[in-house]
C-alpha cells in the first residue's frame, strides 16, 4: 500500500480555504494511487489553540462531507486535523474518512502543558487497518512520549503515523526520537508537518519517513507544500509537489 504524509500551509481560522487546499492535495494523492493521506495537526484550522473553542466542531460537520465523498468514490482513506468538541471540552483531533465506512475521530491523548488551558485529552487509540496493514495515528507532542508508541505497538501497529505542527526546535527532537521509535519497534514512522506560522511560531516542514531500522529514507524541505509517499511493499519513498 501507499501512505501519504501531506505537508501543507494553512490559513489561520479559514476553514473554507483550508478545505479547498486539502482537496487539491488529495486529488494529487489519488492520482498517485495512494491508499491513505494524513494532514498535519489541526490542519483545517491551523494550529491555533486560542481559536479552537470558537471553531470546534464534530466529525459530522457538513463542510466535511466532501472528504467522505472522495473517500467513497476514489477508495482513499483521509485524515484531516480539526478541533472537536464534547460535553467535557475541546480536543485536538484527526477526523478519519474511510471508503464506505462510518467516520472516526482520533483525539490527542497526551497534551503538552501549554495546550492544557485550551484542550482536554482523548482516551482512545485508533489503529487503522488498510490492505492488511495496521497504522497507528499520533498527534504531535504525544508521539514523542514513550508510552504512546509503546501502546500503539502493543495494539499491533505496523506503521506509526504522526500529524504534527513542529518548529525547528521541535524537529531537532523529532529527528532524534522518531528513529529510536522506529528501530525499537521495527515499524516505519511517518511524520506530516506543516509549514508557515502556527500560533505565532514558524513550522519547520521537513515531513519525513524513517524505515523500520530507524533510517531516514525520505524528507521534504522546510518551505514548500508537498506530499511524501511511502510504499509499504518496496519500502521506499518519493515526493510530489
Amino acid at each position: 500500500m501507499k501512505i501519504c504524509a501531506a505537508q501543507t500551509k494553512s490559513e489561520k481560522g479559514n476553514i473554507k480555504a483550508n478545505i479547498e487546499n486539502h482537496l487539491k492535495w488529495i486529488e494529487l494523492a489519488v492520482s498517485e494511487k495512494t491508499d491513505l493521506i494524513v494532514f498535519p495537526e489541526l490542519s483545517l484550522l491551523n494550529y491555533e489553540p486560542e481559536l479552537a473553542k470558537d471553531f470546534a466542531t464534530d466529525q459530522n460537520d457538513l463542510r466535511l462531507e466532501v472528504f467522505q465523498a472522495i473517500s467513497d468514490t476514489k477508495s482513499i482513506t483521509i485524515g484531516v486535523g480539526i478541533p472537536t468538541k464534547t460535553e467535557s471540552g475541546i480536543l485536538i483531533s484527526t477526523v478519519i474518512f474511510q471508503p464506505n465506512l462510518p467516520r472516526q475521530t482520533y483525539s490527542k491523548q497526551i497534551l503538552h502543558p501549554d495546550e492544557k488551558p485550551y484542550f482536554i485529552e482523548g482516551n482512545e487509540q485508533i489503529i487503522l487497518s488498510i490492505k492488511d496493514s495496521k497504522i497507528a495515528l499520533a498527534i504531535c507532542y504525544e508521539s514523542l512520549q514513550p508510552a504512546h508508541s509503546k501502546n500503539a505497538h502493543g495494539m499491533g501497529a505496523e506503521v506509526y503515523l504522526a500529524s504534527v505542527a513542529k518548529s525547528q526546535a521541535g524537529m531537532e527532537k523529532a529527528n532524534t526520537d522518531y528513529p529510536k521509535i522506529a528501530n525499537k519497534y521495527s515499524m516505519p514512522v511517518l511524520m506530516a508537518n506543516s509549514i508557515g506560522f502556527c500560533n505565532n511560531t514558524l513550522s519547520a516542514g521537513q515531513t519525513s519517513v524513517w524505515d523500520a531500522n530507524g533510517i531516514l529514507i525520505g524528507q521534504l524541505d522546510s518551505q514548500s507544500e508537498g506530499l511524501l509517499i511511502y510504499d509499504t511493499v518496496s519500502k521506499s519513498t518519493y515526493s510530489v509537489n
